[in-house]
């Protein structure tokens, strides 16, 4: 449910953000592009579903995957593969539906209009979508096993569940530095050569190729399901061994989804923001945020530091749901195990009550979501009641700078102790991992546990 339904509707609000923000933003496209012009964002979302389609018969047909270490590679080359053929896909689709020449008001200065040609809104897209394929493959190296940072993260399970904690969140951190880089280019080339308009069109460009992304990105918990049904059917254990394989690529290819969705929410919320000050600017007939905003303006400030406060509050909250929905879980199997100690013969007579731990999570993860989604909402509403627009740019700015990187350090602190328990696990008894049910296996589980939150 979570790596679906909720991965998929954090997507696919990205993806309906971004055209939003853009249509915004290039409202006054249509006074010298006409309709078609206008509607250019919703062209180029079109454009990478036909892509993407086409992409999918690399895996399907020209490329199956014939042997255990390809998994990973054929995903990686869904990936490659429609961010290079949206490149031609995204400047044909400029060239047809914009005019030579279009008039767009810029989000900064009065009466200031900039004179844009095709190629260079194309450009925008395609700085998006490299930049999101950049990201897919940095999350892709610091997340799975097949590279040195994961290794390092099972090494340090040697000297136990600490050390583990503290490779895992160094990796975390140090995972941070390019994407951030390659956001912050993106930003700045887009803005360059489109203003704000050319942000929205890049938070597009990341999101181009999200019917893959989804697609891979469900792939992982469509196979850790099969592992689980696998090993409660108790089949043979070659089954289970092939199951893991394909559960360890999804749980990369989960990650690589995760920083696609950080990536575009992080350049939604900038055009986002850039969409808030188009319509004050419009609301106060160019009086307020005409020359830009303000960050040395005191209220302004003020809240900016409030604001990179928010996503900590957040994760926090999020975070203590899941502790105390876990503790809830255990006591009622250690409840069941108490009442029908039978529960744990080799052939049980009777089922456990099952309905009773779904009913645990079922009921924790929609009570425990309200403060978090309230904190969300309801902090910019009243900011902006009791304390006017110049706090809350403070504020969205703030928090949009603080939860690009938390998000991403704990995203791929999550995936790498989650993959180099795996890998622990594959290993043989012999060798110096020691394999599964070994001390250096407990400690990787103490990690996987606190990755699993993050």
């Amino acid at each position: 449910v979570g790596d679906v339904a909720g991965m998929g509707s954090d997507l696919f609000g990205s993806f309906a953000e971004s055209t939003c923000a853009a249509l915004v933003i290039g409202s006054s496209i249509g006074l010298t592009g006409g309709w078609d012009a206008m509607v250019f964002p919703i062209v180029v979302s079109a454009v990478g579903v036909g892509v993407c389609l086409i992409c999918s018969f690399l895996a399907t047909d020209i490329l199956p995957v014939k042997r255990e270490e390809h998994v990973e590679q054929a995903l990686k080359l869904q990936l490659i593969s429609t961010t290079a053929l949206m490149i031609p896909a995204v400047f044909l689709a400029a060239k047809g539906f914009l005019p030579p020449e279009f008039e767009l008001q810029a989000a900064v200065g009065i009466d200031r209009t900039l004179l844009l040609h095709p190629w260079e809104a194309a450009s925008c897209v395609i700085m998006g979508a490299v930049g999101g394929l950049i990201i897919g493959l940095i999350t892709e190296y610091y997340t799975s096993h097949s590279y040195k940072p994961v290794r390092e993260v099972a090494d340090s399970c040697k000297t136990g569940p600490a050390t583990n904690m503290i490779y895992g969140i160094a990796l975390g951190y140090k995972s941070v530095i390019i994407p951030v880089i390659v956001l912050a280019l993106v930003v700045y080339g887009s803005f360059t050569v489109c203003d704000m308009y050319g942000v929205a069109l890049a938070a597009i460009g990341f999101l181009t190729n999200l019917a893959t992304g989804l697609t891979i990105d469900v792939y992982g918990p469509v196979c850790d399901n099969a592992g689980g049904i696998a090993e409660m059917a108790e089949l043979e254990s070659f089954v289970r061994e092939k199951t893991d394989a394909l559960d360890a690529a999804g749980n990369t290819t989960a990650a690589i989804g995760k920083g696609f969705a950080i990536g575009s929410a992080a350049l939604v919320s900038l055009a986002l923001f850039g969409a808030f000050v188009t319509r004050i600017r419009h609301s106060s007939d160019d009086e307020l945020f005409s020359l830009g905003v303000n960050m040395l303006e005191p209220l302004t400030f003020a809240f900016l530091i409030i604001g990179g406060m928010i996503p900590f509050a957040f994760a926090a909250m999020t975070m203590k749901s899941v502790g105390v929905a876990a503790m809830e879980m255990v006591m009622e199997v250690q409840r069941q195990f108490d009442e029908k100690p039978h529960l744990l013969d080799a052939n049980p007579t009777e089922r456990p009550d099952y309905d009773a731990c779904i009913a645990i999570s079922t009921n924790a993860s929609l009570k425990e979501m309200v403060p978090p989604g309230v904190l969300v909402i309801f902090t910019p509403l009243l900011t902006g009641i009791f304390f006017g627009v110049f706090a809350v740019s403070g504020l969205l700015v703030g928090s949009l700078v603080a939860s690009v990187q938390l998000a991403i350090s704990m995203s791929n602190s999550g995936g790498a102790w989650d993959n180099a328990k795996k890998y622990i696990e594959k290993a043989s008894p012999d060798s110096d991992l020691k394999g599964k049910g070994s001390d250096i296996h407990k400690a990787a589980v103490v990690g996987d546990t606190v990755g699993d939150p993050f």
